[in-house]
């Protein structure tokens, strides 16, 4: 066990993060490929990884693809796609038997690592572009995804207040693109920017488990065969504090039994910012937990809500409130949470939401040590906003926190935006 500290070098224009552990009996593998969020590319970014997982050179099929899953181990092997301030992040996850628990010739995580390099960089072709059934099949796949939010009134709720909010920021972006895009995207042209994008976009390459950084290393150059590009680009700071002008209300209808009121807020404080301890906490005393403010206030006191929370994206500086209520309670349920957001620029924290706050905190940041895939998307938060950032040190700036330090976050947040999706009644 070699801990702490992951060990950073470089693979031809790859980022390489190792931890030598053996604190798991797994190991767990990630690479973040990252784009800035585009209107024109979006859509055509999302789409290749559920293609890229249908099958590869060596591997053409889809069954075939999985036969070699089960044969390293039953390894798991999946892809997530979402946005982190203005950049679109497509991240690969591999997740497989440690070597000291099997029988093999060869390195289980040698063997990974290669079926995620062809699975990346050489995927399925045909005639030099993407297999024309793949594309159509999961250009399906994505369109019933986008066209499943309006299912999910709380999630579509909680985009379109964000897409309100943003309408003139790369971030109004959905991460999965647009449905009107699907159409015309050919094998041909998502093949031309799946090669783009594989040239121009920052890649982080994580691997958590018992190895070395040498071994790592070496497995990683003989697995991986991107294309060549003259530097290995990084993370440009997306964050930029936007002033708020005037409070813009949007209330759309549907066919819907609950009405759902969302707010978007600006915060002047980013995850790279020293005072990002103290959003965490006034975040949390606002609407993270049980014992918050709106929790205990819009839903508990005075029956408004049935749910009633806030969260917190460090990476765009953005506070969001999510509740779903009575259409007829939307007045008061607007004016008590203004009250719960006055409150908290006027400093008005009790000694049980510190304390409790920060207990919470202390203990999710304890958590991530737990998690080999935890530990890996702390660290690339740190990546992605150029700020290094240990969880002890958060942790010990979470315990350290004031109510005036608290209270300064609060005088840099403002309601920007106030979305409500009702019925259609009263039409």
């Amino acid at each position: 066990m070699t801990e702490p500290g992951f060990r950073r070098t470089t693979v031809g224009n790859v980022r390489l993060h190792v931890l030598p552990t053996d604190r798991f009996k797994t190991f767990a593998v990630a690479l973040y490929i990252g784009s800035p969020l585009d209107e024109e590319k979006v859509t055509l970014n999302a789409l290749a990884p559920f293609v890229l997982r249908r099958g590869t050179r060596s591997y053409p099929t889809t069954q075939l693809f999985r036969e070699k899953q089960a044969e390293m181990y039953g390894a798991g092997f999946g892809f997530d796609v979402y946005k982190r301030g203005d950049s679109q992040l497509v991240q690969f996850q591999l997740d497989i038997v440690d070597d000291k628990f099997v029988s093999e010739k060869e390195s289980l995580l040698r063997q990974g690592l290669r079926f995620l390099g062809e699975a990346v960089t050489k995927p399925a072709l045909a005639d030099g572009h993407f297999v024309p059934k793949y594309v159509e099949d999961e250009k399906e796949t994505v369109r019933k995804k986008l066209d499943a939010l309006i299912n999910d009134k709380a999630r579509y709720a909680a985009e379109r207040c964000l897409a309100e909010m943003c309408k003139n920021e790369p971030y109004r972006l959905h991460p999965l693109g647009a449905v009107a895009d699907i159409p015309g995207i050919t094998p041909d042209s998502l093949y031309r920017n799946y090669m783009s994008w594989l040239s121009d976009s920052p890649m982080d390459l994580y691997i958590v488990g018992n190895t070395s950084e040498a071994e790592a290393k070496a497995f990683v150059e003989e697995a991986f065969e991107f294309p060549a590009r003259p530097s290995s680009p990084g993370y440009a700071s997306s964050f930029a504090p936007v002033k708020v002008d005037r409070v813009n209300t949007v209330v759309e209808q549907l066919d819907v039994s609950q009405g759902k009121l969302n707010m978007g807020l600006r915060s002047g404080i980013g995850y790279a910012d020293d005072r990002y301890a103290a959003a965490l906490m006034y975040n949390g005393i606002l609407g993270a937990y049980p014992h918050s403010k709106l929790f205990l206030n819009v839903r508990e006191k005075e029956s408004l809500a049935y749910y009633a929370a806030s969260r917190y994206d460090g990476h765009k500086g953005i506070v969001t409130i999510q509740s779903g209520i009575e259409v007829g309670n939307y007045e008061r349920a607007v004016q008590i949470i203004r009250e719960q957001l006055a409150a908290m620029k006027a400093g008005d924290y009790s000694e049980t939401e510190l304390k409790q706050t920060k207990a919470m905190i202390t203990n999710h940041l304890r958590e991530i040590g737990d998690s080999a895939f935890e530990m890996i998307a702390y660290d690339f938060n740190t990546v992605l906003s150029g700020k290094e950032r240990t969880v002890e040190q958060i942790a010990g700036e979470i315990q350290a926190c004031t109510p005036e330090a608290i209270q300064g976050v609060a005088e840099t947040v403002e309601l920007d935006t106030i979305y409500f999706l009702r019925d259609r009644k009263g039409d």
